[in-house]
């Protein structure tokens, strides 16, 4: 039964992706104004004060950041990325893994700073 431990934690750790494992269902993100001002607004209906971290949840779509701040831009779009992670398991030819990232949607990221346009 123990020679039978090792085979199948690896086969297990072959099967998970390494964005799933690192990365949380959420990234951290700065959200700031270019006047440094205070702002309030909304992220996938979340209303949030800035300046300041927000938490976003990764997903395959950019995030559209609402500002309802007179003198700043109503729309700010926070555009997905593939996080580097990701490649860790092509790299590695994790097929499975990347498949475990892609469908998880742990393999996003956004910009860790987002600066929303205002004027003065």
């Amino acid at each position: 039964m123990k020679h039978l431990l090792l085979p199948a934690a690896l086969l297990a750790l072959g099967l998970t992706g390494c964005a799933s494992i690192l990365n949380d269902q959420t990234q951290q993100v700065n959200v700031s104004s270019s006047t440094g001002t205070e702002i309030k607004g909304t992220i996938d209906g979340q209303a949030f004060k800035a300046p300041g971290i927000v938490d976003l949840k990764r997903e395959n779509k950019n995030k559209i950041i609402m500002t309802e701040t007179e003198g700043c831009a109503q729309q700010t779009v926070a555009e997905k990325t593939v996080d580097p992670k990701f490649f860790i398991n092509i790299l590695s030819g994790g097929a499975f893994g990347s498949t475990t990232d892609y469908s998880t949607e742990k393999m996003w990221k956004y910009s860790d700073n987002i600066v929303v346009s205002c004027r003065k």
